[in-house]
C-alpha cells in the first residue's frame, strides 16, 4: 500500500460467518517540529504532503505569515523530524509549553485566542457561485476521496474555483488536512481570489479560523457547524454552507455570495 494506508489482517463476520480477510486502515504518524533549533510541536498526521502539512501548520499557528519567512526546511522521515531554520525569531506563541496537536478533534489541540485574533482575517473577497456549482463540486469532492473510500479514517479538504477543484490533500486529522492546503497555497503562491474552501468535517471555530487566516470567503461542506464557527463566521465575512448533500445545502452566514440569477424568486420559510 501507499504511505498513508496499511493492510491489516483481520476476521471478518458476515451473513453468519466469519472469515480471514484483510482490510486496509489509515497510517497514523507522529512528528516533531524543530524550530531555530527549539522544540516547538508534535503532531500526528498521515505521511504525506509533510512539507505543506509544516508549512500550513506554522502559518496557521501564527509562526511564519509567508513562504519566504522560513530560511530552510527539512523533513527527516524516517525519525519523525522536520527541522525549519527562520530567518526571523520565533514569536512567543507556546509560553514555554511543549504542545501535543492531536489528530481528534477536541481538548487534545489548544487553542489559543490572542494568537488566532492577531492572525485571523476578515475576508473582502466577494465573488458569487451558484447552487449548482456547490453541488457540482461536492460531488467531485466525493469522486476524489479514495483513501477515504479505502480506509473510511481520514478527512479531506479541497481547494476549489466555480469550475472545478484544483488540489485536494487527505489527513487523518481534519486540521492538518486544511493545513496541507494552506502550506501548498504558500509555497507555490496561489492567489486566493474567486476561491472557495471545501472540507468533509464539521465547521468548529478551528476550521472557521483558519479559512479566514487563508483567505478564503467561500467553504462548503458536507457536515454541521458549531455556533462560535457561525459567530465567528459573521464577523470575518465568511460564508459558511453545511450539509452539502445531492440538491440541499444550508447556508448559515453571508448568503449574498450565493448567486441566485435564474432560480426560483419565491423564498419560502421552513
Amino acid at each position: 500500500m501507499g504511505k498513508g494506508t496499511y493492510t491489516w489482517k483481520i476476521s471478518k463476520f458476515q451473513k453468519d460467518q466469519l472469515m480471514e480477510t484483510e482490510d486496509v486502515v489509515a497510517v497514523e504518524y507522529p512528528i516533531t517540529i524543530h524550530i531555530n533549533g527549539e522544540e516547538f510541536a508534535t503532531m500526528v498526521c498521515t505521511p504525506l504532503h509533510l512539507e505543506e502539512l509544516v508549512v500550513g501548520f506554522l502559518a496557521s499557528e501564527g509562526a511564519i505569515l509567508k513562504r519566504t519567512d522560513i530560511a530552510s526546511l527539512e523533513i527527516d522521515e524516517d525519525a519523525g523530524f522536520a527541522h525549519v531554520e527562520l530567518n526571523r525569531s520565533l514569536p512567543d506563541l507556546t509560553q514555554g509549553n511543549k504542545r501535543w496537536i492531536g489528530s481528534c478533534c477536541g481538548k487534545s489541540r489548544a487553542f489559543y485566542f490572542q494568537n488566532d485574533a492577531k492572525t485571523a482575517r476578515t475576508v473582502m473577497n466577494h465573488f458569487q457561485i451558484k447552487p449548482g456549482q456547490c453541488f457540482n463540486l461536492m460531488e467531485a469532492f466525493h469522486t476524489q476521496a479514495e483513501m477515504f473510500q479505502k480506509t473510511g479514517g481520514v478527512h479531506q479538504a479541497a481547494l476549489a474555483t466555480e469550475e472545478g477543484l484544483e488540489l485536494v490533500f487527505s489527513d487523518i486529522g481534519r486540521h492538518n488536512a486544511l493545513d496541507k492546503l494552506y502550506g501548498y497555497m504558500l509555497l507555490h503562491q496561489l492567489t486566493k481570489r474567486n476561491k472557495l474552501i471545501i472540507f468533509s468535517g464539521r465547521i468548529s471555530s478551528e476550521v472557521l479560523l483558519k479559512i479566514s487566516k487563508m483567505g478564503i470567503g467561500l467553504l462548503l461542506s458536507k457536515s454541521a457547524p458549531t455556533n462560535l464557527a457561525l459567530e465567528l463566521a459573521e464577523d470575518l465575512n465568511i460564508t459558511a454552507v453545511g450539509f452539502v448533500r445531492k440538491e440541499r445545502m444550508n447556508v448559515y452566514t453571508h448568503p449574498e455570495r450565493l448567486n441566485m440569477e435564474g432560480q426560483a424568486n419565491n423564498r419560502e420559510v421552513l
